[in-house]
């Protein structure tokens, strides 16, 4: 699904050259469940970030289903975006201004999906969410905006789901339900899921460990 070819992430800085991540290279198998984790700074969402084509790596090559990501141009890469991949962050990331149906209608439109709103009212049932559909985010806690980001991370049917610390602004209870119907969701659709996480409870789960200090891949580049 996913290989990282000697990936190097360099950006300026006052004090000179920032290596952010150096000399990566990982598969990651269909179907996959990983875990990429590390202390606070050592190029985790960087990493996901060039996976998910948001940016281009300085050195090295990405290809997602054979595709490099380097060939592709901004729009291309948005495109690739569109028609494989889903996100969940922990800041969920909804618009305020739209309702939560809206929220989860909204990558269905942009992908030209017929009869959206069925849809996105579907996957927020599957959620458990179908009667708040017509509150807006601020009217809902932040469990409940966590599971609308998780509705409209999946509506699109991604082979790829990229979660960026998915529980990080949860409560123990809470993170746990939304951990139980990410997996279950994830079980259900067959999706490959890279997670980015500092809750080793979280990381157990899935099916193999990436781990990385300071930029360097110190475990995990073997495919499980």
């Amino acid at each position: 699904m996913i290989t990282v070819e000697a990936v190097r992430k360099t950006v300026p800085s006052p004090e000179g050259a920032l290596h952010i991540l150096q000399d990566i290279s990982l598969q990651i198998g269909r179907g996959e469940t990983v875990a990429v984790v590390g202390e606070s700074g050592s190029g985790k969402t960087t990493l996901i970030g060039l996976m998910a084509g948001l940016d281009l790596p300085t050195a090295g090559r990405i290809l997602v289903e054979g595709r490099d990501l380097g060939t592709l141009d901004e729009d291309q890469r948005a495109i690739l975006r569109g028609e494989l991949v889903g996100f969940v962050f922990q800041s969920f990331q909804l618009i305020h201004s739209l309702t939560a149906l809206e929220n989860v209608m909204l990558p269905l439109e942009l992908a030209g999906h017929e009869g959206p709103a069925a849809a996105a009212t579907a996957e927020l049932e599957r959620v458990g969410l179908a009667s708040r559909r017509h509150h807006y985010p601020r009217q809902l806690s932040g469990g409940e905006q966590q599971r609308v980001a998780i509705a409209r991370a999946f509506a699109t049917r991604p082979r790829l789901l990229f979660a960026d610390e998915p529980t990080g602004n949860l409560d123990r209870r809470t993170g746990h339900q939304v951990e139980e119907l990410l997996f279950e969701l994830n079980r259900e659709r067959g999706t490959t899921l890279v997670l980015v996480t500092h809750d080793p409870g979280l990381s157990s789960r899935c099916g193999r460990e990436v781990r990385l200090e300071a930029g360097r891949l110190v475990d995990g580049e073997v495919a499980a």
